[in-house]
């Protein structure tokens, strides 16, 4: 069975962000062994979303508790999955806004009441809490890619382990989202659903270690592309031209390197559109 269409943008920790027994968990975890690899992974979440959604409920506590783990310079990094949370999250911020109606057939009564419980039981302490993994289905959001150098990509076309990932220290992710939503606001101005979008990422990172490791992963969406399109894929390069077009005050260069990006994208689109 394939991967599902679904990217992810992730961020591994070193344990030093951890605390107490969380800490001394996701140690004994990263030394046994247990931690899946991301295609095992993305099969692993869509197997627990599918049974959950079947039995309209939510992945049961500790069934899927699992994380990605990485080596950066020799120190131990985690990317918890939080699955159950995350669900949950989805689960509410489905239904924010519609009709009763409507939200009952989205997300049914048992599952939403469940979701609504633990979603209120995590922010019960007036904090709002973090998520290592941000999804989307069918594609890779742009704002992604202002995070990363084309020189950070990683392309593998051997059957069985077709993958193309992006992986960047913290702190120049960090220097790129701020740059980035620097340029934007100077071209385009405030309100504007790209900066938006571009400042929710960058808000997202400040809520993690400064020694944290940043993963862009196509995960199954590799199957919707062939050698030639991966290979030819360079969206971050193309991001980046974009941006520094617009800070040169060049719009025609700036919308060619970003038209270059959303073509890209047009043959996921369609496929999405037929599903």
């Amino acid at each position: 069975m394939p991967p599902p269409y679904v990217t992810q943008l992730r961020v591994y920790e070193p344990l030093a962000a951890f605390s107490g027994a969380e800490q001394e968990r996701w140690r004994r975890y990263a030394a046994d062994g247990s931690a899946p690899e991301r295609r095992t992974g993305a099969l692993l979440e869509r197997s627990a979303v599918t049974r959950a959604l079947i039995a309209l409920r939510l992945p049961a506590a500790g069934e899927v508790d699992h994380a990605y783990v990485a080596a950066v310079d020799g120190v131990t990094v985690v990317c918890p999955w939080a699955l159950r949370e995350r669900m949950a999250e989805a689960a509410m911020g489905t239904v924010e806004g519609v009709s009763p109606v409507v939200a009952e057939a989205l997300v049914p009564p048992a599952l939403r009441a469940e979701a609504e419980a633990l979603v209120a039981r995590r922010r019960s302490d007036g904090e709002e809490p973090r998520y290592h993994v941000q999804s989307a289905a069918w594609g890779v959001p742009v704002r992604w890619f202002a995070l990363f150098d084309d020189e950070e990509r990683t392309l593998v076309l051997r059957d069985g382990a077709r993958s193309l990932t992006y992986r960047t220290e913290m702190s120049r992710a960090r220097r790129r989202a701020a740059r980035a939503l620097a340029v934007l606001r100077r071209s385009l101005g405030e309100g504007v659903g790209v900066v938006d979008a571009v400042e929710g990422v960058a808000r997202w990172l400040e809520e993690f270690h400064p020694r944290s490791l940043v993963e862009l992963d196509y995960g199954g969406l590799v199957g919707l592309l062939d050698d030639e399109a991966l290979r030819e894929d360079h969206s971050a390069a193309d991001v980046g031209v974009t941006l520094a077009a617009l800070a040169a005050g060049d719009g025609s260069g700036a919308g060619r390197a970003y038209r270059r990006v959303m073509n890209r994208w047009r043959e996921a689109e369609w496929a999405e559109r037929v599903n």
